[in-house]
């Protein structure tokens, strides 16, 4: 098995690509502490590593993020880990994830779907060509704000602090102003 890996904007972030599919199509795992890791062997794995504070699955690649250290004596244990994950043919998640509500009126719905298609066609492949994923989590008619959920290397890159490419996308295509 041949496992590539990639930068991200994040420093702190590797993207794992192990040449198959790890969540499949549209769907994501975050793990931002070992305590989240318990339904998932392979999250459990890695952050048995040293200095491993956040996992992310995508569709395709693996997302993992550090606290301190250097990638070059890190990165051989992740590759390890990944590598034994697969060859074993382990479960990647075990039992369910919980749902979270998004929050907007029904006086919204159809500005509610105009965002979530420009989130899912526009920001979303972004996103995740970075090693992360972007979750829409409601929307204020009065205001206009829309409330998004980073996770995986997204979350803590200091790229997405300040004006951000998503940000800036859904400003540009969407009358509405996004916070996070």
């Amino acid at each position: 098995m041949f496992i590539q890996t990639e930068s991200t904007p994040n420093p702190a972030t590797l993207k794992f690509i192990p040449g198959r599919e790890v969540m499949g199509e549209g769907a994501v795992a975050d793990f931002p502490s070992v305590e989240a890791a318990d339904r998932s062997p392979l999250a459990k794995a890695l952050f048995a590593i040293p200095e491993v504070s956040r996992v992310f699955f995508g569709s395709d690649f693996i997302s993992v993020t550090k606290r301190d250290g250097d990638w070059k004596h890190l990165k051989p244990a992740i590759l390890g880990a990944v590598m034994e994950h697969f060859t074993r043919a382990l479960p990647l998640i075990e039992g369910a994830a919980e749902e979270s509500e998004e929050s907007y009126s029904e006086d919204d719905a159809e500005v509610v779907e105009q965002i979530k298609e420009l989130i899912e066609t526009r920001v979303r492949p972004a996103v995740a060509a970075d090693g992360g994923d972007i979750i829409f989590k409601g929307f204020d008619g009065q205001s206009g704000v829309v409330s998004l959920h980073l996770q995986g290397s997204c979350a803590g890159c200091p790229s997405y602090r300040g004006p951000s490419p998503c940000r800036s996308s859904a400003r540009r295509s969407s009358p509405c102003r996004s916070s996070e």
